[in-house]
């Protein structure tokens, strides 16, 4: 079948026009269609027979597997699964939510590159593509773990970048991190809704997302898009991420709007971004085009959005290679954030990779997996009825609950703050003569190595 071409976008931005009625005609068109961008990927959106024994091959699932947790997951429909069900193990990754945050930081160096950029607008191309960058990643379709109270991940080795994160929240399943190099800082609080719709379940990301150049300290702002996880049951299982995902430089009022396509029939549109860094008036500067699944590109424009005469489309960022025929298609820094080599010296105990159930999968021993699982999870009900008839709270220890509210488009959230605590924490660490270098493997997974109590 050839490839159609793709008809531009008569509502591109449309849910945005309200509140950036200034940003004119260059609001109105596809990036992709006025530079003849096409490709197209045969997809049934809603599922087939044909898809689903195609992933019945793949080893995701079992007919038997299927039809169980259908049964199972009929009475949800409608509702926030986030943290009220407890699901089969055989949809999981050997990965926890706190690592997934780490994700992100695989394309770190991008700004790096935004910290060093003299020019405005570039900066904001090389950081928006950061934030693209991840949802490669993201079309991974197994569920991570939900993390519990307490737990952490560490991460350090990576471009000299350390990064922490902390399950804060069990109800509503919040998490805090952290990230910090030379060139940058980044601070997110995240709180993912969820809503279950039988066959897919849309994610809402109700977090706040804030990045610090260093060099001036810019402060930047995302928010991304939300996220439908399509076929959870019936035909092939499939993530698209349809809307806008936008990037505030707060410091400046520059802005980057970012389109993202929804997959259609044949999967027109499927992966495909586009859209413009915008200066502090809304006016267009620099149109940015790509595809969330292979590269960004980006070209000087005019007011109207066209580009301008005797400048060329140019790469931003590229996807690196991945594995081939990875069991859960796993990119190379996804097994690198499983391992112990990103793992710093005397690694907390509350971290992910010492989850049981997390490594029994990882293993690839299903019962011991699910086993393990259970036993956390009633571990974790256990601790909190200790707590309650105590009268005591749970307190973070690496982030502080602020007073802050910060509204976003899917409901109010309340802030967490990294503290420094982690990194004195750590310096002290990495001074020390006296660290027992046994291996790391065999510390037992306690997220509540610290107490985490408070009378407050």
């Amino acid at each position: 079948m050839g490839s159609p071409k793709k008809n531009q976008s008569k509502g591109f931005f449309s849910a945005m026009t309200s509140g950036l009625s200034m940003f004119g005609n260059a609001m109105h068109r596809s990036v992709n269609g006025l530079l003849g961008y096409e490709g197209v990927e045969v997809i049934n959106p809603e599922g087939g027979k044909e898809d689903a024994e195609e992933e019945a091959q793949r080893g995701r699932w079992r007919q038997e597997d299927r039809d169980s947790y259908w049964k199972m997951m009929q009475e949800y429909i409608g509702s926030d699964v986030t943290s009220m069900v407890t699901l089969p193990v055989f949809i999981f990754e050997p990965m926890t939510m706190l690592q997934k945050m780490a994700e992100l930081m695989e394309y770190s160096h991008l700004l790096d590159r935004a910290d060093e950029c003299e020019d405005p607008y570039m900066r904001l191309v090389y950081a928006s593509s950061w934030a693209i960058s991840v949802y490669y990643a993201y079309q991974r379709t197994w569920k991570p773990f939900n993390p519990i109270l307490g737990e952490t991940y560490e991460m350090e080795n990576h471009g000299g970048v350390t990064f922490i994160a902390e399950q804060v929240s069990h109800h509503p399943p919040m998490s805090a991190g952290h990230a910090e190099n030379e060139h940058f800082t980044y601070d997110v609080t995240s709180k993912l809704k969820t809503k279950f719709l039988g066959n897919s379940v849309d994610v809402y990301p109700v977090g706040r997302t804030r990045v610090t150049l260093k060099r001036d300290g810019a402060l930047l702002d995302l928010v991304p898009p939300p996220t439908k996880v399509n076929n959870l049951i019936f035909g092939r299982t499939w993530v698209d991420s349809p809307g806008e995902m936008i990037m505030t430089n707060l410091t400046t009022g520059d802005k980057v709007v970012l389109y993202f396509q929804p997959c259609g029939w044949f999967g027109a549109g499927r992966y495909e971004v586009d859209g413009y860094v915008y200066n502090a008036n809304e006016e267009p500067k620099i149109l940015m085009t790509g595809k969330w699944n292979e590269s960004m590109s980006y070209q000087p424009c005019d007011k109207e959005g066209e580009p301008l005469p005797g400048t060329e489309l140019k790469e931003a960022w590229r996807i690196a290679a991945a594995p081939e025929n990875d069991k859960f298609q796993y990119t190379h820094f996804a097994h690198k954030i499983n391992s112990f080599d990103s793992a710093p010296r005397k690694l907390l105990a509350s971290d992910s990779r010492l989850r049981p159930d997390r490594y029994a999968l990882e293993n690839g021993d299903l019962s011991k997996a699910g086993a393990e699982k259970s036993s956390l999870e009633e571990r974790q009900r256990e601790e909190k009825r200790n707590r309650e008839a105590k009268g005591h709270q749970f307190t973070a220890r690496w982030f502080d609950l602020t007073d802050e509210i910060t509204p976003t488009p899917w409901g109010d959230l309340e802030v967490y703050q990294y503290n420094g605590k982690y990194t004195e924490h750590r310096a002290a660490v990495d001074s020390s003569d006296g660290i027992d270098e046994n291996d790391v493997r065999s510390t037992e997974f306690n997220p509540w190595q610290y107490g985490n109590l408070s009378t407050e």
